[in-house]
């Protein structure tokens, strides 16, 4: 037997009050006696009245969804930061709305399309190279705020919360440099990747300080897979015997980096035995990278940390509309391990 779903006007008769009571006492405003916010509690409880959101936004010309577009919802550096944006979100009464884009300028617009058309109070993504310009026309045309995560150099004027990529890189290239390395390659990522270009950016200023050698050739491009990070690093290795130290541009590039060094007739350590042995060092400590033999060093930045602020942020810019753009780096840290 279906159970008829109850409407406000169902809760108004059952708590002996008008509609535009029962509506004020939802929307917490007015003034409403405790005694009549009390019946109409006890009235929504007994009748299981649940609130239509989206109609209550169309009414008011509010919304309580913010949307939030990533390129990969199972990649463990966006889990972390949706997590943060998603509890932050709820403490400040916004509820979230995900979507995957991919590396797909059509599939992003499609989504940030689809957020606009069910009345989004925000948007946050992770923006794709060829739809940056496309994505925030149609943002702005809806008039509402957006914030970048993860990648800052966007070339748009727009606020920005993430990892301090260029930081990162001059962070684990100076250790390499102290643990005596002075050939170093960098594996990992595609050219479209704007955090690829910023590490990179990071890596090669930070040889050109010290004074030390940087070719191509020890730039090499990888996919996702931990088993394109071996067939890549066996054979930059196998072409560049002299390089004893990698940067591995995500943890899938560092484990299989790992597998594709020992393939080369290499051990994987701190100590720099020229010809025998190179060192490893990752970005975006994940749970797996303390699994391997030996474990792999990895430079951190607390994802949670940066949904955190993205959310904070996103508030903000909902309660003052004008406020100047803000670009907040977050700091990283290196966790040393046997790697590097």
């Amino acid at each position: 037997m279906d159970i008829k779903k109850a409407k406000i006007t169902d809760v108004a008769k059952y708590a002996g009050v008008s509609v535009s009571t029962v509506s004020l006492v939802l929307s917490g405003k007015g003034r409403i006696s405790d005694t009549t916010i009390t019946k109409v509690n006890h009235a929504i409880e007994a009748l299981n009245y649940v609130r239509n959101t989206a109609a209550a936004n169309l009414r008011s010309h509010q919304s309580n969804l913010i949307g939030l577009v990533v390129r990969d919802i199972t990649d463990p550096f966006y889990m972390g930061i949706t997590s943060g944006i998603s509890d932050q979100l709820e403490r400040q009464g916004y509820m979230l709305f995900l979507a995957q884009s991919g590396n797909s300028k059509e599939k992003q617009l499609q989504c940030i399309q689809s957020m606009i058309q069910q009345g989004v109070a925000g948007i946050i993504l992770s923006p794709v190279r060829e739809a940056i310009n496309a994505s925030l026309d149609l943002i702005h045309q809806a008039n509402i705020p957006v914030i970048s995560i993860a990648r800052s150099e966007t070339g748009a004027d727009i606020d920005y919360v993430g990892p301090d990529n260029t930081l990162a890189a001059k962070m684990a290239t100076e250790h390499l440099i102290a643990q005596g390395h002075r050939h170093i390659a960098y594996v990992g990522g595609g050219g479209e990747s704007l955090t690829r270009a910023e590490r990179i950016g990071g890596y090669c200023s930070t040889l050109m300080q010290y004074g030390l050698p940087f070719k191509n050739d020890w730039i090499v491009e990888c996919s996702l897979s931990q088993a394109s990070a071996v067939e890549v690093t066996h054979q930059l290795l196998n072409k560049h015997p002299k390089i004893t130290a990698i940067l591995c541009h995500r943890p899938a590039t560092a484990i299989g980096a790992l597998y594709g060094a020992q393939l080369a007739g290499k051990s994987i350590g701190q100590d720099n035995y020229i010809g025998q042995q190179v060192a490893l060092l990752g970005f975006d400590n994940a749970p797996e990278t303390e699994l391997t033999r030996p474990a792999l060093s990895m430079i951190h930045t607390p994802t949670e940390e940066i949904g955190y602020q993205t959310a904070k942020l996103m508030a903000r810019k909902l309660t003052t509309p004008l406020a100047p753009r803000q670009s907040i780096h977050i700091k990283p840290s290196l966790l040393l391990r046997g790697s590097a």
